[in-house]
């Protein structure tokens, strides 16, 4: 008979007493399958782009750093959780066993190949060993076990699409699913950065504000913007620095004859970003903050002291329907497709 758990896995909270798993500091990650648990073997990580930064500024892009700084965290936690950003990511498992209380409610049997849905920063997480580690990607093929619980939420990989783009994409599906909920066929819409979220909200925001509509990418990197251009994502892809507020609702200004946004993503992966996104959007806007290196402090107090009622909205990871979402833009949009398999599917195996 299989250690009863609670349904939302206080079982596995070691301290400090009380908190549920996400905000504790440290977990039971005994790999062990209490009776509402689903154990899975873990193939590969992804961590979140802002966490994988700061650790790459850290200790450097050498990959035994890199894997000595995520072994060091999951041993200490019993999770990943970024020792100073709080963010964690998602993984890819195998299915090696279902607690008693879960089978036949759930459609999942052993063998079945999962991606989590749920962060890192809440799932029970122990690592034998990191295998490789891409540091492009923010991908690292671990060998592991890992723990979800009843409510937990995960996704089947698509037989369609490589698992590492699957998990790559379902890492930020909040973040197209969210464009998707707001964005309208006429809006201006402006995306603070370029990696793989916002290249996915570029792609939803372009499908649904047309014909009228503007998308427009700010992304510090020239090469990136010339890609983004060329898959056909943005009207226009400014070359920026975020932490420059002024300079980037300038540009912005400029480039919407001074009617700013209607919607502002921000995906960036850096801190000190949050005003050029307040500034870049329209006092009656709307600024989405998905970055998860955001100070909600300094971008509640910057809005005030810009004297600007933008309304602003917390990225939830979690959207109904966001992975599925996800897996139709790539199926969707064949060019951002095979950018996605050239820059995880291959680079990562």
């Amino acid at each position: 008979m299989k250690k009863k758990g609670h349904p939302l896995g206080l079982h596995r909270v070691l301290e400090p007493a009380g908190a549920l798993p996400q905000a504790a500091f440290r977990l039971d990650s005994t790999p062990e399958c209490y009776d509402n648990e689903i154990l899975l073997d873990v193939e590969v990580l992804n961590i979140t782009s802002a966490s994988f930064s700061r650790i790459k500024r850290e200790v450097g892009t050498g990959e035994e750093a890199l894997a000595r700084a995520v072994l060091e965290i999951v041993r200490e936690r019993g999770k990943y959780q970024d020792p100073v950003l709080g963010s964690g990511g998602m993984l890819i498992g195998t299915v090696l066993e279902i607690g008693d209380r879960l089978a036949g409610r759930i459609d999942l049997a052993p063998g079945d190949r999962v991606a989590t849905l749920i962060s890192l920063t809440a799932t029970p997480l122990s690592l034998e060993e990191v295998l490789h580690i891409n540091p492009a990607t923010d991908q690292v093929r671990v060998r592991g076990k890992a723990v979800l619980f009843e409510r937990s939420l995960f996704a089947r990989i698509p037989g369609d699409l490589p698992a590492e783009v699957s998990l790559a994409v379902m890492d930020v599906a909040g973040a197209p699913a969210m464009v998707a909920r707001s964005v309208a066929a006429g809006d201006t819409v402006v995306i603070l950065g370029g990696g793989k979220a916002g290249l996915l909200c570029l792609h939803e925001a372009r499908k649904r504000v047309a014909p009228t509509g503007k998308t427009i990418a700010v992304e510090y990197s020239a090469k990136r913007c010339g890609e983004i251009l060329s898959l056909g994502l943005a009207d226009i892809a400014l070359p920026l620095d975020v932490t420059k507020p002024v300079d980037v609702m300038e540009k912005i200004e400029e480039a919407t004859g001074g009617a700013m946004a209607d919607f502002t993503v921000n995906v960036v992966n850096v801190e000190h970003s949050e005003m050029a996104a307040i500034l870049s959007t329209k006092p009656a806007g709307t600024v989405f903050f998905y970055n998860t290196a955001t100070s909600f402090t300094r971008a509640a107090l910057g809005a005030e002291s810009a004297a600007t009622p933008v309304r602003m909205l917390i990225g939830n990871g979690y959207v109904p329907g966001h992975a599925e979402l996800a897996f139709q833009i790539l199926r969707e949009n064949e060019n951002l497709r095979k950018f996605f398999e050239v820059l995880y599917g291959k680079r990562a195996s």
